[in-house]
């Protein structure tokens, strides 16, 4: 594999370019980064019942007696003014200007970087497959934010929102979050949930979606093995697989991605610092 990174020197400027846009945390919710590809967390009237950006529902949780409306910001966004609706009332916020880095990589198998006919048309459909997992709003989750975990432990092989350019040809930027762990390394559930789907994708190879409710769902891709089916419920910290290369990988990783009012947000907005934080396994993988 080819890697370099244009317009920063090291992983450390990126976080440290990230920290400069305004940010604020709370205990038990993500953190706010109103920027593309960020989450902006907006206090609203207790009373409040719904909540929508755009066409869509969002979450609505609360953290002590207050509640806050969980707006995740797709990375098209345009920067400015942008109105929170709910049935109380409507909250403008404004969204940061923000420029991602690039990420160049070099893909031995060329059909995953100009996939022929017939392999487009099947990643059309997996992607209206995928699509529909992610618009759908469940009430799994009414009350507080999922205190998320770290699927898998590695350092971050690449980060969300490279613009990223296959054999020196332009690509969507990164959607997700990938984590470099060893070849079987387990996978595990990142909050409570439910298995909505499972898959062997042309381009996420080996995947598992899990529903957390209200809109908040989460991707892991690249799998050598799924161990849960749809329909399951699973708990936090629970193996889901392990993980693998399968799909377009350079190498053996996993892929995290996180999805809020079907908008794929940074996932290091929603993980703790430090990846053991909360590392109880209820279910372990021979």
């Amino acid at each position: 594999m080819r890697l370099f990174l244009a317009n920063t020197p090291s992983a450390a400027l990126l976080f440290g370019t990230l920290s400069l846009l305004p940010t604020f945390s709370h205990a038990d919710l993500p953190q706010d980064s109103r920027r593309a590809g960020g989450i902006a967390v907006i206090e609203v009237e207790p009373k409040t019942t719904t909540a929508s950006f755009g066409e869509l529902p969002v979450a609505l949780v609360f953290e002590g007696n207050k509640k806050y409306a969980i707006v995740g910001l797709p990375v098209t966004i345009t920067t400015g003014t942008h109105i929170l609706n709910t049935d109380l009332d409507h909250v403008d916020f404004t969204v940061a200007d923000y420029t991602y880095p690039e990420q160049r990589l070099t893909i031995t198998d060329q059909s995953k970087v100009s996939p022929d006919p017939e392999q487009l048309a099947r990643y059309h459909r997996e992607a209206v497959e995928q699509a529909t997992v992610y618009k759908n709003f469940s009430p799994l989750q009414v009350t507080n934010f999922p205190k998320f975990i770290w699927p898998a432990h590695g350092i971050i092989s690449s980060p969300f929102g490279f613009k990223r350019f296959f054999n020196d040809e332009p690509r969507a930027p990164h959607a997700g979050l990938d984590i470099a762990a060893g070849f079987g390394t387990v996978a595990r559930a990142p909050a409570n949930g439910v298995v909505v789907q499972t898959g062997d994708y042309f381009f996420n190879g080996q995947t598992v979606m899990i529903d957390h409710g209200q809109g908040i769902v989460t991707m892991l891709c690249h799998l050598s093995r799924i161990d849960v089916k749809i329909g399951q419920s699973v708990a936090q910290g629970e193996a889901i697989g392990l993980v693998g290369k399968t799909g377009r990988a350079t190498g053996p990783h996993l892929h995290f991605g996180v999805s809020l009012n079907n908008a794929r947000v940074d996932p290091l907005l929603v993980l703790p610092k430090d990846q053991s934080e909360g590392q109880t396994t209820t279910k372990n993988v021979p």
